[in-house]
């Protein structure tokens, strides 16, 4: 008996010993970044990535603490088409959707005209304008549950892309992030999107991607059941048959330190891996850059592809100067990226109903 238990203790540590070498060995020949070109950003993300899941080196980082954060609109996600989705998005409920465009307030309908302005006629935004956008979705969709305004979103995504032949609003994706997504996913790394746009919008765009729901980190607006009125919640129980709807409350931006301070209370970890493209990351970046235990890495995508995507030269130039003087590493969307939406994908004037 002794001698069965031991013959099959053996076969055991040889299957698993087996099975550990093939996933080893998979994850290996397994072919990452076909969307890339070779170039420095892409050598550093693989350096870095290869020496910090290496259990041999100095620099290991045990797999509940490799934590990577994403911003989402221009870093994985298109920003120009021809403004950010969640702007296309108020302009279309405010001043085009026939269920809504007569009901709208008159600070809103102002907010969604100056965003139609800015895309038509290149009238400049007014100071602040993420404030005041954020003031105006609240009031725009309050009422909806999260169910009907994840269907909202998602119905809006299935737009043609304005500015693109061949592509809908939702596979506006920048296919080589993808992979970088899937290469982490692959190496035992933990990923959030970290937005500025609405976090429930961040929801029906990112998870279709790849990122988990409750990864999903963004600007914040009121919720409450839909029979609890103007009852403060801690005086007020839901019943099992009530739905969550959204206020008109705008409680929070998610931009610059906002981020740092959100992943301080949604994660709990200061991550060692961070992508943005814009100087609302700079804080997230830096604040991954604080971290004294681990190795870090930071990586600023820069819009500078004026052929495949709808990029200012003079503004990508500027940015790119920038982050370069921060230390961060740069993605070219022009050198770095085989293809950005995919090769089917070509860049159209913006049309405008007239």
């Amino acid at each position: 008996m002794k001698k069965y238990w031991l013959l099959v203790s053996l076969t055991v540590v040889i299957l698993l010993t087996s099975c550990g070498r093939h996933v080893s060995e998979a994850l290996v020949q397994k072919t990452y970044f076909t969307q890339w070109n070779e170039c420095p950003a892409l050598t550093a993300l693989k350096d870095y990535v290869e020496d910090v899941t290496n259990p041999n080196s100095p620099n290991f980082i045990k797999a509940e603490d490799r934590i990577a954060t994403f911003d989402m609109d221009g870093t994985f996600v298109g920003e120009l088409y021809p403004t950010y989705f969640e702007y296309n998005l108020l302009e279309y409920r405010v001043l085009d959707d026939p269920s809504y465009r007569d009901k709208a307030p008159e600070d809103v309908r102002q907010t969604a005209q100056e965003i139609r302005d800015f895309v038509r006629k290149g009238t400049k935004l007014p100071d602040h304008f993420n404030l005041k956008h954020g003031r105006a979705a609240a009031k725009a969709y309050a009422g909806m549950t999260l169910d009907e305004f994840d269907a909202y979103v998602k119905a809006f995504a299935e737009k043609p892309a304005n500015g693109f032949k061949g592509m809908t609003l939702g596979q506006g994706t920048y296919k080589p992030m993808l992979e970088v997504i899937n290469y982490l996913k692959d190496h035992a790394f933990t990923y959030y999107v970290v937005s500025g746009s609405d976090r429930y919008i961040v929801r029906a765009l990112a998870t279709a991607v790849g990122f988990d729901p409750n990864h999903v980190i963004g600007t914040d607006y009121g919720l409450c059941s839909n029979s609890q009125g103007d009852v403060d919640p801690l005086d007020y129980t839901m019943s099992k048959d009530e739905k969550i709807i959204r206020t008109d409350e705008f409680i929070l931006k998610d931009e610059k330190n906002n981020k740092v301070l959100q992943i301080c209370k949604e994660i709990g970890k200061i991550p060692v891996l961070s992508f943005g493209n814009s100087s609302g990351d700079a804080a997230m970046h830096n604040y991954c850059l604080s971290n004294k235990q681990y190795r870090t890495a930071v990586f600023m995508l820069v819009a500078d592809d004026d052929a495949r995507d709808h990029a200012s030269l003079a503004e990508a130039a500027k940015r790119e100067a920038k982050w370069r003087e921060a230390g961060y590493n740069i993605i070219s969307m022009k050198n770095d990226f085989k293809t950005i939406y995919g090769p089917e994908v070509k860049k159209v004037d913006f049309v405008f109903p007239e």
